[in-house]
């Protein structure tokens, strides 16, 4: 087999740039113009990258809306020996992506699977937010319904791994005060925008400060949140105060109610929440 020569009915996971369009590599660019067609969440987007490197390749469709029917058309010319690239708008495909289907179809077909790695969202953002990158746990959009109640699970509530999530702006807010909710006010956040490109920024933030401010403004752009992990020290700011001085911080601080004030003073000692309803009262 000849070194990086296209192989016949094999799909190519292309990474391409999240922003700046520098940031593609000559690997991607050779397969690009190789293969014999090109998969696209949006085929208008990965127009413009194509014409920006001057590459003319035919493309399909490949966008959740129409998943079974792209899929097949797919496989049924990887079975004729075609080569396919798949590219998502954006950064590496089958991360939040529905190329993710895709992928386990070709396997479960018997056709290889080739990544072409390269940008990925996640990723930038994790190692520009100054938080532990050793070990992370990557969490994509949140999950929910219209008109769930929750879409941040309390079950992440003790996760010790920097935790990452990405987020639509419109619902920023909603989510904010969730992640907040979930993790406590107190705890160390990075929302970062417009990676890779003119306008990149990295607000860093505790989840109560960005709950505030995101109540307030909607940003453009999509995000990609980084949340510091439970500390293995259960100190923190509050260290040296009493309990009812700690539940106090919070209200006259960030102006919680009464038992959201619990709640956060709780999630910062691990404790119980009766246990600090106790202390309050005097038992």
């Amino acid at each position: 087999m000849e070194k990086n020569k296209i192989q016949p009915s094999t799909l190519y996971l292309v990474a391409t740039p999240i922003g700046n369009l520098e940031d593609i590599t000559l690997r991607a660019l050779k397969v690009l113009r190789d293969c014999d067609f090109i998969a696209a969440e949006d085929t208008r987007v990965t127009a413009k990258l194509l014409s920006a490197y001057e590459i003319a390749k035919p493309m399909i469709s490949y966008e959740k809306h129409r998943l079974r029917s792209a899929g097949e058309e797919i496989l049924r010319r990887l079975g004729e020996g075609k080569s396919c690239a798949l590219v998502t708008d954006a950064g590496t495909p089958a991360i939040s992506d529905p190329g993710e289907e895709l992928v386990a179809l070709c396997l479960a077909r018997g056709f290889a699977v080739v990544p072409i790695p390269g940008p990925c969202a996640a990723i930038t953002a994790l190692i520009l937010s100054g938080l532990p990158t050793g070990r992370f746990v990557f969490e994509g959009f949140p999950d929910g319904k219209p008109g769930e109640k929750r879409r941040v699970p309390e079950t992440l509530e003790g996760e010790r791994r920097t935790m990452i999530f990405y987020e639509a702006p419109h619902r920023l807010a909603r989510t904010t005060a969730e992640l907040a909710e979930v993790f406590g006010p107190s705890r160390r956040a990075v929302f970062c925008r417009e990676l890779t490109k003119l306008n990149e920024e990295a607000i860093r933030l505790t989840l109560g400060e960005a709950r505030e401010r995101f109540a307030k403004e909607t940003p453009r752009g999509e995000f990609v949140i980084i949340v510091e992990g439970r500390p293995e020290s259960a100190g923190g700011f509050w260290e040296g105060m009493s309990i009812p001085e700690h539940v106090a911080w919070y209200r006259e601080t960030l102006g919680l109610d009464r038992m959201a004030a619990i709640k956060a003073a709780a999630k910062d000692r691990g404790l119980p929440k009766n246990e600090v309803y106790r202390a309050l009262l005097g038992d």
